[in-house]
């Protein structure tokens, strides 16, 4: 498998300086022709390493690179996998992939089960579809931590779950990653009447004695838009529906008790509970020592303890110090379900810098309003609750933005949303970014902190379509 062409070569890295450029190829290291990222990863890691690259005139160059072990070469590809993306053989009633609505891009659609994407960008995989092969690279360069969706510890009710009568036993294939050295940050979609109560609790506790193998445990509710549940209730008689306040508080109560085990075990919470459970029972969410230093962020869980975090801080540098914003005036857009607590917020911000800031919340018009999340919103969505608006600044949360923070969710570029509007827009990922904005003016969004979810911003062309690109 031969190496698709470098997109990028970091400024100042080592390979700059050594004269590789954007478009060669690079056809060997360490001797050995690379079959992804993770190979220039590990076999990069060493004081004398030897690669081969290749012009675009078909020149090749032998370099050698000495160094640290730990320093990078600083190249960098647009796609990790360069056999394609291994997809998913599972059939899970609860995907929320099944309830995309149509005509979105067709990345978005790509259900991925690929542990190499797992390591190298935090997505959530089954484990369902590991070969011996992957076993064995596994055991060699120590991939940790992985990213693995458990849903139950019963095998018989998660092979149900998965629609996958050939799914390994979780547990054994978490401990054997264990014996490996390797790592995993777990996460349970809980379904209502199918895995919470004595199951949940099951799970949660033999999860927990594997740590510190299993590194988190994340309970994250069902995300299923009408067309999801419409199908689920059809053919397999299940509600999936978004947490009732009585059904949240039930869910926090019955994790409270493994979150002081935890602590008082391990000194750590391990059980992480989404965002929403707490702002569904109206519960205040944990400090932020509570979510062992954010792991499972990009899975909705201490989204809302950072940013009111960060609030603080800069809600104290306010008191301190008085600011002139060129915006006099400004509108937030975000999603219903952390529209509340913006609005809080908001009206603070407001009175400490004489900004009149109002919130919108955004219903969800595409995925349906159960789907509350700021970061499920369409570009046109916004576009529809702002029409009559005339605030001269636009602020909208940078998650409602692919990776590359060029396009939403339905496509639509962050200029013509903006040209839309015909005003500037900020997209932003906390108060002082929206503090900036108001004082200093809107800039570009950059690409995400995070990789989570790169390889739904490729273009289609980048989707496999044939089970040959799947091995």
């Amino acid at each position: 498998m031969s190496s698709p062409p470098i997109a990028r070569v970091r400024p100042g890295s080592l390979a700059e300086l050594a004269g590789i450029r954007p478009g060669d190829r690079l056809l060997r290291i360490a001797g050995r022709e690379p079959r992804d990222v993770i190979d220039v990863l590990f076999w990069q890691a060493d004081s004398l390493v030897p690669v081969l690259i290749e012009k675009p005139d078909g020149h090749v160059e032998e370099l050698l690179f000495e160094k640290h072990p730990d320093e990078d070469l600083g190249l960098e590809w647009d796609i990790a996998t360069w056999d394609g993306i291994r997809l998913c053989t599972n059939n899970c009633f609860f995907c929320f992939l099944k309830g995309l609505p149509k005509g979105l891009r067709r990345t978005l659609y790509l259900k991925d089960d690929d542990y190499r994407l797992s390591f190298l960008h935090g997505n959530f995989v089954t484990l369902t579809n590991l070969t011996e092969a992957d076993w064995e690279r596994l055991a060699e360069q120590r991939l940790s931590p992985l990213h693995v969706s458990v849903h139950t510890t019963d095998p018989a009710l998660r092979r149900r779950m998965l629609k996958n009568s050939d799914a390994p036993d979780i547990l054994e294939q978490l401990r054997r990653l264990g014996a490996l050295g390797i790592q995993c940050h777990t996460q349970i979609v809980v379904c209502p009447g199918v895995n919470d109560g004595d199951h949940l609790r099951r799970s949660i506790r033999e999860l927990l004695e594997l740590h510190p193998t299993v590194l988190t445990v994340a309970v994250v509710p069902v995300g299923a838009s009408p067309l999801l549940e419409e199908r689920a209730a059809k053919r397999d008689g299940l509600p999936l529906e978004p947490p009732t306040g009585e059904y949240a508080r039930s869910i926090v109560e019955l994790v409270r008790p493994f979150q002081r085990e935890a602590r008082r075990r391990f000194g750590r919470t391990v059980v992480q509970l989404a965002d929403e459970y707490y702002l569904a029972a109206g519960e205040e969410v944990p400090g932020a020592a509570a979510y062992d230093g954010f792991p499972q962020y990009e899975n909705g869980i201490g989204m809302v303890r950072v940013l009111l975090d960060d609030w603080h801080r800069l809600r104290a540098h306010l008191r301190r110090r008085h600011v002139r914003p060129r915006f006099a005036r400004a509108v937030i857009a975000t999603g219903t379900l952390v529209a509340p607590t913006i609005s809080t917020i908001a009206a603070e911000f407001a009175g400490l810098t004489g900004t009149e800031l109002h919130v919108v919340a955004v219903p969800n018009r595409a995925f349906g309003e159960r789907v509350n999340a700021a970061g499920l919103i369409h570009g046109r969505d916004y576009l529809s609750a702002l029409a009559g608006r005339d605030e001269p600044l636009v602020i909208v949360p940078r998650t409602s933005l692919d990776y590359y923070g060029r396009y939403f969710l339905d496509s639509l570029a962050t200029d013509e949303f903006a040209a839309r509007l015909e005003r500037p827009v900020a997209f932003v990922h906390s108060w002082t970014d929206v503090l900036h904005a108001l004082t200093q003016g809107p800039e570009p969004p950059l690409r995400n902190h995070a990789p989570n979810g790169i390889h739904w911003a490729l273009p289609d062309e980048a989707v496999p379509l044939d089970p040959a690109a799947v091995r």
